[in-house]
């Protein structure tokens, strides 16, 4: 076996290439993901960015409801999903700067 021009024989060259390409994809910081405490038990931020990314599309189209937009849009589905991913994105980057 070959890599990067440098013939590896034997299993202990399998296994130095295997440590090699695991210290490549080794994470760059070494704090962990942000978490929330929530009734004790600490929940992922990402899980309530979606929920309240999920909640603000249901208002948006209860809104849409009212005002007559929901008839008129072409695509109900993906923009709805469009708009909870947008307000998850939104409330993760004001929230937690990623």
């Amino acid at each position: 076996m070959s890599c990067l021009g440098v013939r590896l024989s034997g299993t202990s060259g399998r296994a130095a290439l295997c440590l090699f390409s695991a210290s490549l994809l080794a994470g760059c910081v070494p704090a962990g993901a942000p978490a929330i405490p929530f009734f004790g038990a600490y929940f992922p931020s990402w899980l309530l960015c979606a929920l309240v990314g999920i909640l603000g599309a249901v208002i948006v189209r209860l809104v849409f409801i009212r005002l007559g937009i929901d008839d008129a849009l072409p695509a109900r589905l993906p923009v709805y999903v469009c708009l909870a991913a947008g307000i998850g994105f939104l409330l993760s980057l004001v929230s937690f700067g990623r």
